[in-house]
């Protein structure tokens, strides 16, 4: 058997889907595959390769620890899979009762890029069980669920939660300056946990804000021009930058730099978006920033 799920790219609305505002972001093209084959043993024979086709986890799980949630060891990768196949199993019991299984998965982009190694792997998890991948991601990793959204979808997504349960459209977004759309690595990965912590840490009535949001997010699907984009997200930037108290990464990092600069999901790393009425690759090369992406390459 062979699933795979998209990656994450999370454009408008980062902490505020936390308090239910509908949100906007886009699958990418790159994703991971999750492949599995029977065994005769009770065992779960687990490899997981890189993008260039390097294992970043082998290991041997005995099915029994599966199904007694058996985190003895102190390898947080080992527990933290042990966890999502445990809760998996409590949905769905036929899957594990009497069989192992070698399991390999697949990333095709680098690990450390941040676009969802942790939602592909519960949504493609959810495939294997035939259960709700909503329902795996709060059982195990907790999170808003908009990567699972992009993880399902081939379309760019508008999400929300409502009563407590997740609100997916599909949307088109096709922009027609979207050859000045970017995305660049920050040569670092965020936790995306942190992230959220230090949010909730400062948090205040957000109520008028949640409605703001929710507006932009239709607000933005029709937008047509560069200016109008660019102005639009350097205002909802500064107003993030006001709640978080912390500066926007083009304040921080990139304050001479013609155009957007924009975070994406947890402030402080993984990838931003760029646009600019030119090709900005040579100006972040000369600042060490070497993976600069055009939207093309990696939008869905």
């Amino acid at each position: 058997m062979e699933f795979y799920s998209n990656g994450k790219l999370f454009i408008l609305g980062e902490y505020y889907v936390l308090e239910g505002a509908k949100v906007f972001a886009l699958p990418t093209k790159f994703g991971q595959y999750l492949n599995i084959f029977p065994l005769k043993t009770k065992t779960l024979s687990w490899k997981s390769y890189d993008a260039d086709g390097s294992v970043w986890y082998n290991d041997e799980i005995a099915v029994n620890d599966i199904l007694s949630n058996n985190q003895s060891s102190d390898h947080k990768v080992r527990n933290t899979l042990i966890d999502i196949l445990h809760q998996a199993h409590l949905m769905n019991s036929s899957i594990l009762e009497n069989n192992g299984f070698l399991v390999e998965t697949k990333l095709t982009f680098p690990r450390n890029w941040g676009l969802g190694t942790s939602s592909t792997l519960i949504n493609n998890v959810a495939q294997w069980f035939q259960i709700d991948a909503f329902q795996l991601l709060q059982k195990s990793f907790g999170g808003s669920g908009f990567d699972i959204a992009c993880a399902q979808n081939n379309t760019p997504v508008t999400y929300q939660v409502v009563n407590n349960e997740p609100v997916v459209g599909q949307v088109t977004f096709n922009p027609p300056f979207k050859e000045h759309i970017y995305f660049l690595y920050l040569n670092k990965k965020r936790d995306s946990k942190d992230a959220i912590a230090n949010f909730r840490k400062k948090q205040k009535n957000l109520s008028e804000e949640i409605k703001q949001v929710s507006q932009m997010t239709d607000e933005l699907l029709e937008i047509q021009d560069l200016e109008t984009f660019v102005s639009f997200f350097k205002n909802y930037e500064q107003n993030l930058s006001e709640i978080l108290e912390t500066p926007t990464i083009q304040k921080e990092l990139f304050p001479d730099f013609n155009g957007l600069i924009k975070s994406l999901g947890g402030w402080g790393g993984d990838f931003v978006m760029v646009a600019s009425d030119h090709n900005p690759t040579e100006y972040f090369k000369q600042k060490g920033y070497n993976i600069i992406i055009p939207y093309s390459d990696m939008i869905l």
